[in-house]
């Protein structure tokens, strides 16, 4: 019985590499066609600094792209945006979609889309094209729901690992922030997803660090007083992100001379001046953030005030084009800001005499990891994406003490992670009960120390209706459980249902443990 488990999970494993492979060469095809489609609209604004003719031709164009990745998300809402949120309510069993009307939709949209110099990433988009890759693996070798929804997890880390080239923080992010199961089957699957959609994407691209960004001084401890200061001021604008993140939509709701699905015009517009008179604060920001250790070896206020203003744009600009609703990512456009909120700190800092310059690179870098985890509130993930972007474990120290500063200031403002807001504003029918199929399906929910569940008898818990628990996982042993079992902190414990009734159970189990969950 052992052996035929370990043949089934080798045969998983196998078919997560597939899905690794397959994902990693269409995230390097989508990297590619946002990189060549980003120099062509760069080069059309170039010829319009000559000839203002070319106006005619951007204006033409970017109605053309409004237009189509409008329609495509007419078609298909949910190839709008991110895509992060549908893939947490896809393995919360929340959301059911068909993988490739997803999948070439979001791809053509996606570098259409971003290519243009809108303040947006790839890396979410990434992240939903891999999960429809694994969703379409398991399809097609007819996996049961529960390998299913842990091939879709590992399309889904192998995705963000192409797009970032970062595999341990792609499996990590999918673990800490989407799937919130560190079960062994769902890590090591996810990991080696990730690592081989890494190993196709870095033979296409080469095997470079996405954030190279170069620096020699670690930072004293008798100035660690600054990354306090910045964390609380990283946690405080994070915060503010979300809130106008949000409070955006309400006002594109209310725009009636367009149609919803041409609301992408009204952030093309605006990009107009913006990439004409500054064109390299365009695009995710990966270019700007290159460019910022060369700008902070100068000094002067004027220097502290256009790193501002520059901050300011980033953030308005930001939230006006994601909530247009085009298919795009906040990734990479949240790692900018916090590079120029580090890089505008150090240099007021600087210029009041209170931090070597020298060092100024270095919150650059902090500050990415803390503004990161203040809004999306994955604190590992952001320390250990800085760490593989940037390419040094110089930082690790400081990188944590910012992180956790800045994600302890959007906790006491009651800030809650930006992709579970967004995936609760789409999830409007998680208990309402559907017809019953007939066919099995499982859930593995951890038990935390935190949960109402501890130190309760099994036979004392109400649980959701038509829910047994199959089997307890303790130290990893397989408990079957009777009424009389006590259920501890740090169980596993893995539930049986009916597959249609995945929403309402997870939803009831949330609600019975007191804690955020996935399953």
């Amino acid at each position: 019985m052992k052996d035929e488990g370990n043949k089934t999970n080798i045969k998983l494993l196998m078919q997560a590499l597939v899905v690794g492979v397959c994902t990693g060469i269409i995230v390097g095809l989508f990297r590619f066609g946002i990189q060549e489609t980003s120099g062509f609209w760069l080069y059309l604004f170039q010829l319009a600094h000559r000839n203002p003719a070319w106006f005619i031709a951007i204006i033409i164009g970017f109605i053309a792209v409004a237009v189509i990745a409008g329609y495509f998300v007419k078609q298909y809402p949910h190839v709008g945006g991110s895509g992060i949120p549908e893939v947490k309510l896809q393995l919360q069993g929340k959301l059911h979609l068909q993988w490739l009307p997803i999948l070439w939709r979001k791809l053509i949209g996606g570098i259409l889309v971003i290519g243009t110099g809108l303040f947006l990433g790839p890396e979410g988009p990434s992240l939903q094209l891999g999960s429809t890759i694994g969703q379409g693996v398991g399809q097609g070798f007819k996996q049961n729901k529960l390998n299913s929804r842990i091939l879709l997890a590992t399309g889904a880390s192998s995705g963000l690992s192409a797009a970032f080239g970062a595999p341990l923080s792609g499996a990590l992010f999918v673990l800490e922030e989407v799937f919130h199961n560190f079960s062994p089957l769902v890590w090591m699957n996810a990991l080696a997803g990730a690592i081989a959609s890494n190993f196709v994407v870095s033979n296409l691209f080469g095997i470079r660090h996405a954030l190279a960004i170069p620096y020699n001084y670690s930072f004293p401890i008798i100035l660690y007083w600054h990354l306090i200061v910045l964390g609380i001021l990283l946690g405080l604008l994070g915060h503010l992100y979300k809130v106008g993140l949000f409070s955006l939509k309400k006002v594109y709701a209310k725009i009636t001379f367009l149609p919803r699905w041409l609301h992408g015009l009204i952030p093309l517009a605006i990009l107009i001046p913006i990439a004409y008179f500054w064109p390299l604060i365009t695009g995710p920001g990966n270019r700007l953030i290159l460019a910022l250790p060369h700008m902070i070896t100068k000094t002067g206020w004027g220097l502290v005030g256009l790193l501002a203003f520059y901050y300011v744009m980033r953030i308005v600009f930001s939230i006006v084009t994601y909530d247009s609703g085009l298919p795009s990512g906040i990734f990479l456009p949240i790692l900018t800001m916090g590079a120029l909120i580090g890089a505008t700190y150090g240099l007021f800092m600087v210029q009041l005499g209170l931090l070597p310059q020298r060092l100024v690179v270095n919150l650059v870098i902090f500050s990415m990891a803390g503004y990161f985890a203040a809004i999306i509130r994955a604190p590992f993930t952001a320390i250990i994406l800085i760490t593989e972007m940037v390419g040094s474990l110089l930082h690790l120290m400081p990188l944590a003490v910012v992180a956790f500063i800045a994600l302890l200031v959007d906790e006491l403002l009651g800030g809650k992670p930006i992709y579970g807001l967004l995936a609760a504003a789409m999830d409007t029918h998680s208990d309402r009960k559907a017809n019953y199929t007939g066919e099995a399906d499982q859930m593995v929910l951890p038990v935390y120390e935190s949960s109402k569940l501890v130190d309760k008898k099994v036979a004392d818990i109400k649980w959701p209706e038509d829910t047994r628990i199959r089997t307890i996982r303790r130290d990893g042993d397989e408990i079957i459980p009777t009424g009389q079992t006590i259920i501890r902190g740090g169980d596993m414990l893995v539930l049986e249902f009916d597959s249609s009734q995945r929403g309402r159970v997870y939803s009831k189990m949330k609600d019975l443990q007191g804690v955020e969950l996935d399953g």
